[in-house]
């Protein structure tokens, strides 16, 4: 049941920060009941979303989630405006502050908008309702017989309108419907749903106006970097501040507390340099002398792990799902394919490095950070003041843009670190990150092993399939004793094989952790989905098929796709799995879309290839194929190609663009991507030795979008997991050489 509420003008404005708005609606996600309170009462503490239309005609939209690039502060209120009828043009958006009255705030999972589509819809509909009721009541005439229409309610028989600004007090005295009863367009009928909106942040960004976490300045603001443990655990035996201090510009050194393992995501500790400006902080950083005690994590060599990983694989691990009997079966060597592929830790590598600034005055709070999790970080910090639940108002956490973030935002460590030097110095404190501490002291991608046996059948397929896979779980942030992933993890990429088996083994290792694990872009789709696509690939160049056939054959007859038929517990993304199911037609659809598109089946040159990989993650269906060159040991990508079933698009500018970025994070990934670890320490340091993809490296990329009124799944991530594949796939087809240990480099010049 949802609820949806005229809510007090000023209470709006206080949170919204926007100009006075005679029309206020807000509405709760999820719903509890329907309740109406006046334009004068005070502001429900249940609300989501804020729908404010201003004499002038002027509507105001708020937006929940964080923007990282992404383009959520333009989608969200696009969805709004599409059921409001709304004149785009006649639109502004403002960015909500951290609150649990807006519900779940996290940027993450791709789910901003397949997890709230239909909710989001609903709250436009309420108040184009309400306007409609407005104008039937001036006209005095049957509910029926007005409509909005751009801006403005037309009474259908006369021709006679009234603009929203008109309405705008009138309808603020009505008893909102019950969004349940309201009713939603037809998909026919969208506008602005499905049709590309310039971004509501594009002219502040090409005018160097947007403000992002680094942009914030304060008055008698301190700028701070910190030394942080190069090893996970480590403690500060001792430090020498002496030469830092005579830095001109240099205010002060001050130690963090120490923290212990379980790190959680809260800062590691560390000694901070706290200056009137940048150059000075750095410069007195540099000048720190710490003696530090490494701990436990030291001995980590993540060259020696991954061989331990892959040897593990290789063995029977725990059951995660099954179907048949894989072991009582005699293979075939001469039809079996068993192979091992590897993937080391990977960095998020934002081109805007973390920064926070925060000021604490008493039990009283302002912070200013370019957030994933507002909420989560607003949390932490209340803990971390010693400030009780009903305490937690004394918190305003302003959300920033980001110049990316891939999952590495929604952890709150940096911002911890600007609370507590705020609290320590009683002045305002921005904390910065270098490139260096970006890449050195982050959250990484797991290190991971993926084993695959399966035996080719008289039919061109594959059964008795086994698939194990081990690496350091997500859930060591929290519990040191966690050594597997949970089932939620496991959902992604691997106990989901959506193939036609009569014998199947799912099976999990335990493992050790020796650094911060994260929510890297894709997460553990990203080392499921390159052994599963690569994988395919094999088989298929085993079997004398082409790859697209050997999908074909593999995803079978047309059905849906349940994995906890196999005895999985599969959360599908936390979507209904009827809604959004495992659907092998719109799979084979794509595959043979792209392959098509591409031409992957051409005839080239001999040192060409073309390579394809599929995956199914957050509840769309992405296809990726690359074409690479491989001449004098170097690897050139020449094409690359993506092919998306997202159901409804809101705006295929942005999917476009999302799709594009996935196939240039996936080339830094599958060429280069690596942190490696000696000692216990990260041996990169910046771009020199930790490279993304450059734009000589990029060739030209093409994105093809499939209609489809299906609900929408998610956009961020999905198109990351088949990149790889399909270029370390196309490097066998061009080369012979089969890539099973990423990064390329390792093998090729890149």
């Amino acid at each position: 049941m949802r609820s949806i509420e005229n809510v007090s003008r000023r209470g709006f404005l206080k949170v919204a920060g926007i100009a006075s708005g005679s029309f206020v609606l807000g509405m709760n996600l999820p719903f509890a009941t329907a309740q109406a309170k006046s334009s004068t009462s005070a502001l429900s503490h249940e609300l989501n979303f804020f729908v404010s239309i201003a004499s002038d005609s002027m509507v105001t939209l708020v937006c929940h989630r964080s923007e990282m690039g992404q383009g959520i502060r333009t989608s969200v209120p696009q969805i709004i405006a599409e059921e409001l009828e709304a004149d785009w043009q006649k639109v502004s958006v403002v960015q909500a502050k951290a609150d649990k009255k807006y519900g779940s705030q996290g940027t993450a999972g791709s789910a901003s908008i397949r997890n709230h589509f239909t909710s989001i819809r609903q709250i436009g509909a309420v108040a184009r309702d309400m306007l409609e009721q407005a104008a039937a009541n001036i006209w005095q005439v049957e509910r029926s017989a007005v409509k909005a229409q751009k801006h403005f309610v037309v009474h259908t028989t006369t021709g006679e309108k009234i603009s929203f600004g008109e309405l705008a007090s009138h309808a603020a005295k009505l008893t909102p419907p019950d969004s349940k009863t309201v009713t939603l367009k037809n998909n026919a009928d969208f506008s602005l749903i499905g049709k590309d909106v310039k971004l509501v942040d594009l002219d502040d960004i090409v005018a160097g106006k947007a403000q992002y976490a680094q942009d914030i300045q304060l008055a008698d603001m301190l700028i701070a970097t910190i030394v942080r443990p190069p090893v996970v655990g480590g403690k500060v035996i001792s430090f020498d501040a002496s030469d830092a201090l005579k830095i001109k510009g240099v205010v002060d050194v001050i130690a963090l507390k120490p923290r212990s393992i379980p790190v959680t995501t809260n800062p590691l500790s560390g000694i901070a340099v706290l200056a009137n400006n940048t150059w000075a902080a750095l410069e007195g950083r540099k000048k720190l002398k710490v003696k530090w005690d490494h701990g436990d994590k030291q001995h980590h060599d993540s060259s020696l792990f991954s061989k331990q990983l892959a040897k593990q694989v290789n063995q029977q691990g725990e059951k995660v799902a099954s179907k048949g009997d894989v072991y009582a079966h005699t293979y075939n060597e001469n039809n079996t394919v068993e192979a091992t592929y590897t993937l080391p830790y990977i960095n998020h590598s934002p081109m805007e490095t973390p920064a926070a600034t925060a000021v604490v005055n008493g039990k009283k709070c302002t912070i200013w950070a370019g957030t994933q999790n507002p909420q989560w970080a607003k949390g932490n910090v209340a803990q971390e003041l010693g400030l009780g639940k009903d305490e937690h108002d004394n918190i305003e956490l302003n959300v920033t843009l980001m110049g990316g973030a891939f999952g590495r935002k929604s952890k709150a460590d940096f911002i911890i670190e600007a609370v507590e030097l705020a609290k320590a110095s009683k002045r305002p404190v921005k904390v910065i990150w270098s490139r260096e501490d970006d890449i050195q002291h982050g959250f990484y991608h797991s290190i991971s092993a993926n084993y695959c046996k399966a035996e080719l059948t008289t039919k061109g397929s594959a059964d008795h399939w086994i698939s194990r896979n081990a690496y350091p779980p997500i859930g060591w942030l929290w519990n040191p004793d966690a050594k597997v992933p949970d089932d939620f993890q496991l959902a992604l990429g691997f106990g989901d094989i959506p193939f036609a088996l009569n014998n199947l083994s799912i099976e999990k290792h335990a493992v050790d952790s020796f650094v911060r694990p994260g929510w890297v872009r894709s997460v553990a789709c990203i080392n499921n989905g390159f052994a599963l696509g690569s994988f395919v690939d094999e088989l298929a160049v085993k079997a004398k098929l082409s790859t697209r056939q050997m999908w074909m054959n593999l995803l079978g007859d047309n059905r849906h796709v349940d994995p906890n038929d196999n005895g999985f517990k599969y959360s599908n993304y936390n979507l209904d799995l009827k809604e959004h199911p495992i659907d092998t037609k719109r799979m084979k659809d794509l595959i043979n879309l792209i392959s098509d598109k591409a031409k992957v089946e051409e005839v080239l040159p001999e040192n060409q290839g073309w390579g394809i990989s599929f995956l199914r993650s957050f509840g769309s269906f992405v296809a990726a194929a690359t074409k690479v060159e491989v001449v004098n040991n170097k690897v050139t990508v020449l094409e690359m190609h993506t092919a998306v079933d997202c159901g409804i698009v809101v705006t295929p500018d942005r999917v476009k663009a999302q799709m594009e970025g996935a196939m240039i994070f996936g080339l830094s990934i599958a060429l280069m991507g690596e942190i490696s670890v000696k000692a216990g320490k990260v041996q990169q340091r910046n771009f020199h030795d930790s490279p993304v993809t450059r734009i000589n490296q990029v060739p030209e990329l093409y994105v093809h979008i499939v209609e489809s009124n299906a609900p929408p799944g998610g956009i961020g991530e999905p198109g990351v997991p088949p990149v790889a594949p399909s270029i370390t796939n196309a490097i066998f087809h061009a080369s012979k050489t089969r890539i099973r240990d990423l990064p390329v480099n390792k093998v090729f010049t890149v």
